[in-house]
């Protein structure tokens, strides 16, 4: 029988009814009493770091749900974080490029409605979790939701209310969970060698810019003193626009002669970023050797630029190509599946 620490973080499978709206209220020890099937196939403690609901989730929380997994690593077989919907799928992916190489599965799950509810997911969500985390055949970062297992860089919460909120994108999904049995796509165990390694650091400042018809480059002069890195989330297969009074190649100039990185994504959910296909994109890559998170999601770009950064100022980079090379490296190397169009 294998022993699973379940983490409880809040978010709506803990909520109840305050006059504000819902907010997590359950303590932790009595979600267990929602599903007592999972005495059958494992043993479950239980510690609760913090009780929120995901909206307030940040570096700092990933870094501490790190952490408690590294001290406890060695007596538990499995993981299970039960978690908000809302920055869900940015939390796995964090928790991906801060966990990496485990052969003990990490697995992130919540619900749509809270689990004293009659009718909920919550009660299966979080059985069918427990039961993944004590799977022999998982590993490493996975989100466990509306019957689906999802590798933790690649979910993305698609449906504000349904049961089915987690998508898997750009890659299939991991396993398939009904009725007490686990059906695997992914079966990729075998391939993990040495140890699991854990990261420290992350680097916060990270800002997400959504492009929109009519912006120009004067919004990055403004976020210039705030932030190390800038992911743009461009049109299309990328680009950025020529128009404006102050145009998005002289910022452009100003961040990279900076050092600052600067990261080109893609607003359309499916099949990702080809900058080299329009002038708009090939020219501005091109001149800036600018970087493009080609099919990765946008939370495991944006959380995995902080986990870039934050490696390479961990050893003392300096900006400047030393410190830029690093960073590609580190970037440009999969993890969790969650780059597949790029090869260095």
């Amino acid at each position: 029988m294998k022993n699973v620490l379940l983490i409880a973080t809040g978010g709506t499978i803990a909520s109840g009814y305050t006059e504000e709206g819902l907010a997590p209220k359950i303590a932790a020890e009595d979600l267990l009493q929602y599903v007592e099937e999972y005495q059958e196939f494992c043993r479950v403690n239980i510690v609760q770091p913090f009780s929120l609901d995901s909206t307030n989730i940040y570096a700092r929380h990933w870094l501490e749900l790190a952490g408690l997994i590294e001290e406890r690593y060695s007596y538990y077989d499995g993981f299970v974080i039960c978690h908000g919907t809302d920055t869900m799928a940015f939390t796995a992916a964090a928790l991906s490029y801060l966990v990496q190489n485990s052969r003990k599965p990490i697995v992130i799950t919540g619900s749509q409605k809270p689990i004293n509810l009659p009718v909920t997911d919550a009660r299966t969500n979080l059985l069918d979790s427990l039961r993944f985390a004590s799977d022999d055949r998982a590993h490493g970062v996975n989100i466990v939701f509306g019957g689906n297992a999802i590798a933790g860089t690649r979910a993305k919460k698609e449906r504000s209310k349904s049961y089915n909120a987690f998508s898997s994108i750009n890659y299939p999904n991991v396993a398939a969970l009904c009725d007490g049995k686990i059906v695997f796509y992914i079966d990729d165990k075998d391939r993990i060698s040495g140890p699991a390694v854990f990261y420290h650091a992350l680097n916060e400042k990270v800002l997400l810019l959504k492009l929109m018809p009519g912006m120009d480059g004067s919004v990055l002069e403004r976020l210039f003193p705030h932030y190390d890195a800038v992911v743009i989330e461009a049109f299309g297969v990328g680009g950025l626009p020529e128009y404006g009074q102050v145009p998005f190649y002289t910022e452009i100039r100003r961040w990279t002669d900076a050092g600052k990185i600067v990261m080109m994504a893609t607003q359309v959910t499916h099949e990702g970023s080809d900058m080299e296909v329009y002038r708009v994109g090939r020219v501005i890559k091109e001149d800036f050797h600018l970087m493009e998170a080609y099919d990765m999601t946008l939370e495991a770009t944006v959380t995995k630029v902080m986990w870039a950064l934050g490696q390479a100022e961990a050893v003392g980079q300096p900006r400047g190509q030393e410190r830029s090379g690093l960073f590609r490296r580190l970037f440009y190397r999969t993890v969790n599946h969650d780059l597949l169009l790029f090869s260095l």
